[in-house]
């Protein structure tokens, strides 16, 4: 006859996993960092995150605080941010931590672009016209020739920024 308390030997036994009381400490105040970040984000911003109603309303709160009360109403966004799921808070917080890089490669990217509109000429305007139909071909090719003459006999690039400048401008409006 067997015992009540074993199991079967073809039973799994399940895996118990255990947490230190630092372990959960350090993962308590990483939310707590992230609800301060949140609280560091402006109203507009922090309106496209997936926040309960209650953590929403303790940030705003937070947000208008100072000095103490500030400091106990980030415990109490840790404590709240601990019923949430930080995975879609920490996305959205990437998201608009990166919008700034992908700013500065998009215009990199134009500078690029520009820079070989000026050396290569026809063959790169076509691709500017493929890529935005609603460009002045003739204007590119007269600043083109016009920034080449200037770069020949140095003098200050002005066609050169009204290059960057217009495909500035053709990149922005794509995007609208």
């Amino acid at each position: 006859m067997a015992r009540k308390n074993q199991k079967a030997p073809w039973e799994e036994e399940e895996e118990i996993i255990w947490v230190s009381k630092t372990e959960m400490k350090n993962d308590m105040e990483d939310l707590q960092k992230l609800g301060e970040e949140l609280v560091g984000l402006k109203p507009s911003v922090l309106a496209k995150f997936p926040l309960s109603d209650d953590l929403r309303e303790a940030i705003n709160d937070a947000q208008r605080f100072k000095n103490e009360a500030k400091r106990r109403q980030l415990q109490f966004i840790g404590k709240l941010m601990r019923n949430e799921d930080p995975e879609p808070i920490q996305l959205a917080l990437d998201k608009i931590r990166n919008k700034h890089s992908q700013a500065t490669a998009a215009l990199h990217k134009l500078e690029t672009l520009r820079d070989r509109m000026i050396e290569e000429g026809d063959a790169v305007i076509e691709e500017v016209m493929v890529k935005y139909p609603d460009a002045d071909r003739q204007r590119f090719r007269q600043l083109a020739r016009q920034a080449k003459k200037e770069k020949a006999s140095k003098k200050p690039p002005k066609a050169f920024r009204e290059i960057f400048q217009i495909l500035k401008d053709l990149y922005l409006n794509e995007d609208l």
